[in-house]
């Protein structure tokens, strides 16, 4: 049984708007998560849930694009660079994981 995968071999990055749509998801959670982080640096430094804000906030964006990549790669549309965006702001939570312990031993 032959079947016609030659969509998925030949992969082609070059999706119009693709890039731009991702990009702009993954600054503005991150800014999102800077002003959580602004909060927290000038508020008092004990606070727990004021510093989970922000590995929060990188965590949802990060699953909400990773749900949009499987939506963009189930309707075969340009989905690499959201699955991009994806992972880099999970990466980026794992490295804000640090804020809440160092808020729990502040105070």
């Amino acid at each position: 049984m032959v079947t016609n995968d030659r969509n998925f071999v030949e992969k082609r990055f070059n999706r119009p708007g693709e890039y731009r749509a991702a990009a702009t998801y993954a600054l503005i959670v991150v800014a999102v998560a800077g002003l959580a982080f602004a909060v927290y640096a000038f508020g008092p430094r004990d606070s727990v849930f004021s510093a989970s804000l922000v590995p929060g906030f990188l965590f949802l964006g990060g699953v909400g694009a990773l749900i949009r990549a499987y939506r963009e790669w189930k309707a075969q549309r340009g989905w690499t660079a959201w699955q991009g965006a994806g992972w880099f702001l999970l990466l980026l939570m794992l490295m804000a994981l640090a804020l809440p312990g160092s808020a729990a031993f502040a105070g």
